[in-house]
């Protein structure tokens, strides 16, 4: 290795270190606000906050190693560029592309880690954190219930409070539907009480006040009518067992068969199982509709498809028929279109639910590809952008970041939207951000190999002021 490679190589490596922690950082405590109310008043260990972040903040690796490769290479090319280190190299013989090529390679380096984490660590990270969250987020559900919605993580029953006080305790406007197996529906409708789980964690225990209990009571088995019995109550005490809902450990198994929770050897697997199935499907569907024609016209098998239908010249087709057919025949055809719509519906809807399936599968197994190739894209953008602004230090590189990365990340939104609603096909929209900026890096390397002034304030006040005088000048010589 040359002096010249270890000297690019000690300013990036900090640079980078810097960036993608920081981004990290960042996405984490982002992700975190989305589950904070799930979290709070849980009395959760500080191991598992510490399972939960870290399961949540390794899904988000693929999102940081981008943007810190673009912030660094930024970073990175102006501050050698701001010291004229840059200019130096360029003036001894040495082109940018040579100069950037130990970098390049330590790109290719982070676009194939990316990938591994994509593809082994985050399928698992990502299983392990979904199975915690819906074990934290069902511990103590009386902390879940919400203003002004219905409640109904708890088997047969629905809860919903109008107001909660700052206590956590005192509850308004409280209404609680009961629906028992075998039993018809109770309910309890009070305004105010106080909400609490018992001391042994088992039961979410209600003390109402001030409210009315309904309740439907049958007479017997086999005797359906039913008994309505309305209660008013000063007070009232309601338990609604929770053993249920304890942190009983969701099996992993719940979750391990959606797509996000696979490799791409799954994912290939299931979709190629997927696609034998949609075939399948549109042959049985042709193969029931054939079967629906001949048995509604008894056409025998041989002439099917060989029936020549006659030319007859009439403006209506009861015209044909006789006065006493004509309702039996309206009758029939009103039967027999019932009877292929309900089946040309119900096969769309099944056909539609593993189109979607399958679409799901497909973009995950692009993304796990395109995401790591974005990190070489993103250096191609970054490097010569650093190389042309030639400005060190977190202002203006931290702004061109900024704009590119969001940039990518609307593109994989939209690509993202477009190939699941069939806009394009899957690969195009998962490749959408890539496609789009390759250009760019291409443009900008050129523009940085030739010395351009693209982002330099006094070139584009020189062409502003030979403009002005030029246009000064013509319109002087037009008065002459």
């Amino acid at each position: 290795m040359k002096k010249l490679d270890k000297l690019i190589l000690k300013a990036f490596i900090g640079p980078f270190m810097a960036a993608f922690f920081i981004s990290f950082f960042v996405f984490v405590m982002q992700n975190l606000w989305k589950y904070i109310d799930d979290l709070v008043g849980k009395g959760l260990d500080l191991l598992t906050i510490g399972k939960f972040l870290w399961y949540a903040g390794a899904t988000l690796l693929t999102l940081s190693m981008p943007i810190a490769i673009l912030i660094s290479s930024i970073m990175t090319f102006g501050n050698l560029g701001e010291s004229f280190e840059l200019v130096a190299i360029k003036s001894s013989g040495i082109s940018l592309l040579r100069f950037m090529r130990p970098l390049m390679w330590v790109s290719v380096l982070l676009c194939f880690v990316t990938f591994l984490f994509a593809n082994y660590v985050i399928p698992y990270a990502d299983l392990k954190f979904k199975t915690l969250y819906a074990e934290i987020r069902y511990k103590r559900p009386g902390l879940d219930l919400r203003e002004g919605s219905f409640f109904t993580a708890i088997e047969g029953f629905a809860i919903k409070v109008g107001k909660k006080d700052p206590d956590g305790k005192t509850i308004h406007n409280v209404i609680i539907y009961e629906q028992q197996v075998g039993s018809p529906d109770n309910c309890i409708i009070a305004e105010k009480g106080i909400m609490k789980t018992s001391d042994d964690k088992r039961f979410l225990e209600f003390t109402l006040d001030n409210g009315t209990r309904y309740q439907e009571r049958r007479n017997g088995n086999l005797d359906t009518s039913t008994e309505f019995i309305q209660t008013q109550f000063k007070e009232y005490k309601k338990l609604i067992d929770l053993s249920s809902l304890d942190m009983a450990k969701t099996s992993d198994s719940t979750y391990q068969h959606e797509s996000k929770m696979l490799s791409v050897r799954q994912l290939g697997r299931i979709i190629d199982s997927l696609k034998r199935v949609d075939s399948n499907l549109k042959k049985q569907f042709s193969i029931e509709t054939d079967n629906v024609l001949r048995a509604t016209f008894h056409v025998p098998d041989s002439t099917w498809k060989k029936v020549v239908i006659p030319v007859i010249k009439t403006k209506n087709f009861a015209d044909l028929l006789p006065d006493s057919a004509r309702e039996n025949v309206n009758n029939n055809v009103s039967f027999i279109a019932s009877n292929m719509k309900s089946n040309l519906q119900f096969s769309a809807d099944e056909l539609k639910i593993h189109t979607d399936e399958l679409l799901d599968h497909q973009v995950e197994w692009q993304r796990k590809f395109s995401l790591s190739m974005a990190c070489l894209v993103l250096f191609f953008i970054g490097a010569p952008l650093g190389s042309i602004i030639r400005k060190g230090g977190i202002g203006l590189p931290l702004v061109f970041a900024i704009i590119f990365f969001l940039a990518f990340h609307l593109l994989n939104m939209f690509g993202e939207k477009f190939a699941k609603g069939g806009v394009t096909s899957v690969f195009v929209g998962m490749w959408l951000s890539v496609i789009v900026l390759i250009p760019v890096g291409i443009f900008l390397t050129y523009k940085a190999m030739h010395d351009s002034q693209l982002f330099n304030k006094e070139f584009y006040s020189r062409i502003f002021r030979k403009t002005r005088n030029s246009l000064f000048v013509n319109s002087f010589r037009r008065k002459k």
